[in-house]
């Protein structure tokens, strides 16, 4: 296993030590999720999101109808990402945890890299095997990636390393979108949400919104 694998296996297990506690929260700069104490309203996210065609980590092609039926929680994010990508994913799972099981079941939570120049299949495979079973990692071309984030009004943008450029960083905008049965965005949760109030709001949606 190497070091950042190691590393993020680290920060896993400390995450889940400390479930349910989550004042530590790292902005990840310009175009960053400010942090509220409520989902977006809905007018936020009426045009937000939209049909898509990526490979998940075992190399199948995907498209948003894939997951049509069922609920998702996509976050965009990547794997080389130190420090908000992690603890963004982990609060993910444990929302997940919080939900009613016939809830939790009908929710497939959903990573899209905005790094497909080293989030291949088999990295995407061996870094959501460190969160959950059910986290689904996908890439694509860096088009179609550009294409999806563009569906979803994601920012991110390339940090290069003066030393070494193969050691950039990617800046990106922290939300995590509900979505719906018929492919509709339904909420829109920042980094400053708690596992608690997604679990919440999400178990609200697939409870009253209509469940599958």
């Amino acid at each position: 296993m190497t070091t950042r694998l190691i590393r993020l296996a680290i920060v896993g297990a400390f995450a889940i030590m400390v479930a349910g506690v989550v004042s530590w929260y790292l902005n990840a700069g310009p175009g960053t999720g400010t942090g509220s104490d409520g989902p977006v309203p809905a007018p936020s996210f009426a045009n937000v999101g939209g049909p898509f065609a990526l490979t998940d980590q075992s190399g199948q092609e995907v498209t948003d109808e894939t997951y049509l039926g069922g609920y998702a929680l996509i976050y965009f994010g990547y794997t080389y990402c130190p420090d908000v990508c992690p603890t963004e994913l982990w609060k993910i799972v444990q929302a997940l945890g919080q939900m009613p099981e016939e809830v939790a079941a009908q929710v497939t939570p959903i990573l899209i890299t905005i790094d497909p120049e080293r989030d291949t299949p088999d990295a995407l495979a061996q870094y959501v095997a460190l969160f959950d079973p059910r986290l689904v990692g996908l890439t694509g071309t860096p088009e179609q990636i550009a294409e999806v984030a563009d569906e979803y009004n994601v920012y991110y943008a390339r940090i290069e390393d003066d030393e070494d450029p193969t050691r950039y960083t990617m800046d990106h905008s922290v939300y995590t979108y509900l979505v719906g049965p018929d492919g509709a965005v339904r909420n829109v949760f920042t980094n400053g949400q708690t596992a608690e109030q997604i679990a919440e709001a999400v178990t609200a949606e697939v409870e009253g919104g209509g469940s599958v």
